[in-house]
């Protein structure tokens, strides 16, 4: 008898001594939590990159054609047919000859007036320059770092673990301690 009061005793002060080192006792899971000292303590950390998009702009020398608008003028083909018309008149040897020299001058020299209008309106396409502003979207890369977690060490009653938290975990951390009876 004298042993089990010792023993209900000696479980007595030890659950005293548990209770006041800071640990709390779990009935319903046969566990009790109290502080393991921290070994060790490694940040996990993630590289990333921001990308920073900025405006970039600069004048630029464009060339382009302009055309020439058509001319609608009839001088040069009616002139043409004048002038080749006296031309044709004064070739001709007999009065006939002068009618038909005549005709067929006008028609000619209207046709060639025709052509050299035409042929000034289109030729005189002209390349010019203009200044205009040009813009593209470039993009600075910018790496930072920065800690996910911490991979932690600690030691409990001389055995060392391992875990990993999301806080730093300071000088201890607090551990839950599993009391299961071995058969």
């Amino acid at each position: 008898m004298k042993k089990i009061i010792t023993v209900a005793v000696l479980a007595l002060g030890l659950s005293v001594s548990i209770a006041q080192a800071g640990s709390h006792y779990d009935k319903r899971h046969n566990s009790h939590r109290d502080f393991a000292k921290v070994v060790g303590v490694k940040p996990i950390v993630v590289q990333s990159e921001r990308r920073i998009p900025h405006r970039e702009c600069w004048d630029e020398e464009v060339s382009y054609e302009q055309s020439r608008q058509r001319r609608n003028s009839y001088t040069a083909p009616i002139l043409g047919g004048i002038i080749g018309g006296a031309i044709g008149n004064e070739l001709g040897h007999n009065k006939s000859n002068k009618r038909v020299g005549a005709a067929v001058g006008a028609v000619l020299g209207a046709s060639i007036g025709h052509d050299i209008t035409r042929d000034s309106a289109y030729s005189g396409d002209r390349v010019r320059y203009r200044t205009e502003t040009r813009c593209s979207v470039q993009h600075d890369v910018e790496y930072y770092e920065r800690i996910t977690g911490y991979n932690v060490t600690y030691r409990y009653r001389g055995r060392t673990y391992h875990t990993r938290m999301d806080q730093h975990p300071g000088k201890r951390i607090r551990v839950r301690v599993n009391v299961v009876p071995v058969s």
